[in-house]
Order: structure tokens, then sequence, then C-alpha cells
């Protein structure tokens, strides 16, 4: 029991290890906070559900490698990002910029819903009134009633 407590505590401490390689971050801590807000807000292509922060995959490291030479660089969390999607497309954002495609894209589905309540709205309200049977349609319900009962 000792011994797979130890091994579990040691796979944490490597895991750990790999997650945040001192060798990659930069110098000024300044520049690495900035460095790790972008992180945050760049999706992993590979995983898509993670940032590129909490991600182990390459493509995640060879993000934040350009990241960070961005940052090194002095250009602005704006430019960055603008590289990124230049690059990457909009995908690659977490949070992606408010644009006439974005909203379009979340404000569709309401349209669509509310056009078919319309719709049916109006279907309803201007159905045609319902007819009287003819005395030939009742005489013959009447038959097709008696004879299912017995």
């Amino acid at each position: 029991m000792r011994w797979r407590a130890l091994l579990v505590g040691f796979a944490g401490a490597l895991c750990l290890a790999a997650a945040s390689d001192p060798a990659e971050r930069l110098a000024d801590p300044a520049k690495e906070a900035q460095a790790r807000s972008i992180f945050r807000d760049v999706r992993c292509l590979v995983c898509q559900n993670e940032s590129i922060d909490d991600s182990q995959a390459e493509l995640a490291t060879d993000l934040r490698k350009i990241v960070r030479e961005q940052v090194s660089a002095g250009r602005s969390d704006l430019e960055i990002k603008r590289f990124l999607t230049d690059r990457y497309g909009e995908f690659v954002l977490l949070t992606p910029r408010f644009s006439l495609g974005n909203l379009a894209l979340w404000v569709a589905p309401f349209l669509v819903v509310l056009a078919g309540a319309g719709l049916l709205a109006a279907r309803l309200r201007y159905r045609p009134p319902e007819t009287e049977l003819t005395a030939t349609e009742a005489e013959r319900l009447q038959r097709i009633v008696r004879d299912e009962t017995y």
C-alpha cells in the first residue's frame, strides 16, 4: 500500500514537472503573466476542449512557444490574437470576438423558434371552422359504432 501511494505521488510530481517546464518560461514575470493570460484564451486545436495552458499536446506546446515569442517581441494581446486567428482561423480563440457572423450564429436558432411559433399560431388561428356532419355521415357513423360495440 505504501509503495502504491509513493508511485502515485511520483507520477503526479512527474506530470506537474512536465506541465510547466521552467526552460520555456520567460525571464520577465510580467511578460510571462501576459503570456499565461493569452494561453487561457487560446484553444488547443488538437484537444479542442482545452486551452493551450491546460493541454499537453505538441501543438499546444508549439502555440505556447509562438505566444511567448510574440510577447517577448513586445506585441500586445490584440496583435497576438490577430496573428493566431490569421494563421488558424477564429476557432483558435475560446472566446471569439463580437462580429456579425457570430451574432447571426447566436441569434438564428431563436429566430427559427420564433418563426415556427408564429407559423403555428397563424395556422391554429386561421383554420377552417368545423362543420356539422351531414345526415348520411351521421347515419354511417352510427352504423360503425353499433357494429363495433357487438
